[in-house]
This record gives C-alpha cells, sequence and structure tokens, in this order.
C-alpha cells in the first residue's frame, strides 16, 4: 500500500497520544536522572608552559629553532607525564588521595593547542578539592622531575588550580542530557507508531475499504454514544404521551433522527 504524505500526517495525528506520552516521559526521566541520580563530576586543570632552558639569561633573545625545539618536546612530555615516573612518585607522595600510579594516568588530561608552548593539565572527580590537589600535585611533581628525566630545565607552571566556593560540574549536562532524550524519544515515538500502523491490519475507515476491497460503500453504521440513546429514548416517550395527531408527527421525528444516526447512505 502506498502513502502520501496525508496519509502519514493522519497516522501521526492518530497516534499523537503515544507520541506524546513517550516524549513527555522519557524527556522528564532524563532530567530527573540527571539531577537527582547522577553524580556530578567536577574538573579542576593547571597550565604549564615549556620555555626554553632557565640557563638563557632574560637578555638572550629566543631564535626560532629554540622555539620548535620546545614545541617538538611538548609531545615528549604529554608521553612523560602518563608513565611511572611521575605518577608513582605523585602516588607515594599523596597517599591520601588513595589512588594507584594506573588509576591517576587514566584520570589525567592534556590539551595542547597547535603551535603553543602552553600544555593544560585536568583531571576530573567527583570532589573538586580533590581534583584541584590532585593536579596541582601532578603539575608540581612533573616540573621538579623533569630536569632529571631530559637534563634540561625548561618546565615553568603558569596557573595552578585553585579551590573555588561554588564551583561548578562539567557532568552530567542537564540541559544537554535532556535535549538528547527529547531528540531519541521523539524518534523512537515516530517509529513505533509508523510500525504499529504497518503491523495494524484491521480496517476503520471508508478509504481502507476502497484501498482493501476495491468496492464502493454504500452505507456506514456509527456507534451513538450512551448519552445520545437515553436523549432519544426521553423523546420518543415524550411523543408518546401527546395527543394521537401531534404523538404521530413527533414518532416519526424521532424514527428518522435515530436513522439518522446510526446510518449513513
Amino acid at each position: 500500500m502506498e502513502l502520501d504524505l496525508k496519509d502519514y500526517l493522519h497516522i501521526l495525528r492518530r497516534r499523537w497520544l503515544l507520541i506524546t506520552a513517550i516524549v513527555v516521559t522519557v524527556t522528564l526521566a532524563a532530567g530527573l536522572v540527571s539531577m537527582y541520580v547522577m553524580k556530578p563530576v567536577y574538573e579542576a586543570s593547571t597550565k604549564v608552559i615549556v620555555n626554553g632552558s632557565n640557563e638563557r639569561t632574560g637578555t638572550q633573545q629566543l631564535d626560532l629553532n629554540s622555539i620548535n625545539l620546545d614545541l617538538r618536546l611538548i609531545e615528549t612530555y604529554k608521553e612523560i607525564i602518563k608513565t611511572g615516573a611521575i605518577m608513582e612518585l605523585v602516588a607515594e607522595e599523596h597517599p591520601e588521595f588513595g589512588l594507584t600510579a594506573e588509576q591517576l594516568i587514566n584520570m589525567i588530561n592534556i590539551r595542547t593547542v597547535n603551535n603553543s608552548q602552553v600544555m593544560t593539565l585536568s583531571i576530573r572527580h567527583s570532589s573538586h578539592e580533590t581534583a584541584v590537589e590532585i593536579v596541582n600535585a601532578v603539575s608540581e611533581t612533573f616540573q621538579r622531575v623533569i630536569p632529571s628525566i631530559m637534563t634540561v630545565d625548561n618546565v615553568s607552571i603558569l596557573d595552578q588550580a585553585k579551590h573555588r566556593d561554588n564551583p561548578k560540574p562539567v557532568s552530567p549536562n542537564v540541559a544537554l542530557n535532556t535535549a538528547i532524550a527529547f531528540v531519541v524519544a521523539l524518534m523512537f515515538a515516530v517509529g513505533l507508531a509508523f510500525l504499529l500502523e504497518y503491523l495494524d491490519d484491521t480496517i476503520k475507515t471508508e478509504q481502507d475499504v476502497k484501498q482493501v476491497l476495491g468496492l464502493p460503500v454504500l452505507a456506514e453504521i456509527v456507534r451513538i454514544p450512551d448519552p445520545e440513546i437515553a436523549e432519544i429514548g426521553g423523546a420518543a416517550e415524550q411523543a408518546r404521551e401527546l395527543p394521537e395527531g401531534k404523538a404521530k408527527g413527533a414518532i416519526n421525528n424521532v424514527k428518522m433522527a435515530e436513522k439518522a444516526a446510526n446510518h449513513r447512505y
């Protein structure tokens, strides 16, 4: 059976209660879970710069080769930070974290910008205070240990993570989760509506009869609501109480009303 745009719109109108119920339920559930069930996650970050050896004097002009060397060293430093040489020291010197070197390696995130000598180290944790302490400990340990590993002292801490009075969690993002849930629920609900329509092979309208049987519709029996039946019955009783001439006319009118309510030609 081929369907055009009007048919699709008709299906959506007929299933709008189902679609609305699914979308509202899933969207509200996603919002409530994001706000009250999922634990907030906080992020703290520090910035370090690779700026050449400290043996250089302030009057010495940096040349392009030195800057390119520092840029290439950044990739090496990113790998060094995620090794036991740094993280094992952090775990040993800060047992209050209760984390192993492997856990610290999985937690640390390092970001750089192209052609920038600055690295951003970040840690995510359910406690803002703990995240600040861990990322500061990693950056300080890295700055202290790197001269002995690379035989060059060219790492400086630009900005340490600081404790905030009212930190905002980076996760969960309630607005984003709710929007995603709305879109996914809408797609699922619309797909379910079309699936139910595809599986439903009952005949409901005149058009269904014409399309399936190829025959014209001569009459249609409709269902009369109970209040209308009671109203018609009451009118018939009143008609019987009238004089004979008027009663016949009233009864005929009631019969015509019943006929019109039950059949359509």
